[in-house]
């Protein structure tokens, strides 16, 4: 049974996202601000959060820096707010998804399901990463660049490891999508952009000059041009 953490002050949807993801199997704790979900993330270790933007005590974005400081735990952030700049926002703190208000609720259990698959990634997998100074421990989930830990989340961390896996070939942002998303995000490729960016800047020793992940414009994307073993 996978736990499930609901962050949202609307106390009505949350009842209505209890009832329906408890009949999914899940093991539901619904609380109404940020202050108790991060009490309430200490104290269950939940395997996946589904939080809302505006709240009282501590709002969304202040509650996922929180999360993201000690947790990879995936996050979806539910927010009515769905332009460029909060949803850019979001994915700069952590965030592995957003859905925004209305949603239906079939909808919003793909995408859980999606995530949930990214977070399991490579947990069959005892195998290894390594390409110029950059492991990848696909079994614990684990980045080092020259010999110093790097923190990703579950969707950045699948993300590396697909185009690790394909080093040396150009993979265009739909491949992508289907391939680290899933193929239900086939028409979302702007997710690529994003979160190669936000990929960029944890991995990078220069973000501006790559090292790592080069685009190939028009075509795609390309880790490295050497081997990676």
């Amino acid at each position: 049974m996978t736990d499930l953490l609901i962050i949202d002050d609307d106390k009505g949807l949350t009842q209505l996202l209890s009832d329906y993801f408890s009949g999914q199997g899940y093991n539901v704790r619904a609380v109404e601000n940020g202050k108790l979900g991060l009490r309430a993330m200490y104290e269950r270790q939940p395997e996946i959060i589904l939080l809302d933007v505006t709240m009282p005590e501590k709002d969304g974005w202040e509650t996922l820096k929180r999360i993201r400081e000690v947790s990879n735990v995936p996050v979806i952030m539910l927010t009515a707010r769905g332009d460029e700049a909060d949803i850019l926002h979001g994915f700069s703190l952590g965030a592995d998804d957003y859905v925004n208000k209305p949603f239906s609720f079939a909808q919003l259990a793909a995408r859980m399901h999606a995530v949930l698959g990214r977070s399991a990634q490579g947990s069959a997998a005892d195998n290894k990463l390594s390409s110029d100074g950059l492991e990848v421990d696909i079994r614990l989930k684990r980045v080092w660049r020259d010999g110093q830990p790097l923190t990703l989340t579950p969707t950045e961390f699948k993300l590396l490891v697909t185009l690790m896996r394909h080093a040396g070939d150009v993979i265009s942002p739909r491949d992508l999508v289907k391939e680290v998303w899933g193929a239900q995000y086939a028409s979302e490729i702007g997710h690529v952009r994003r979160y190669v960016w936000h990929l960029r800047q944890k991995i990078e020793p220069d973000p501006e000059n790559p090292r790592y992940i080069h685009n190939d414009r028009g075509f795609g994307y390309r880790f490295g041009s050497g081997e990676t073993k």
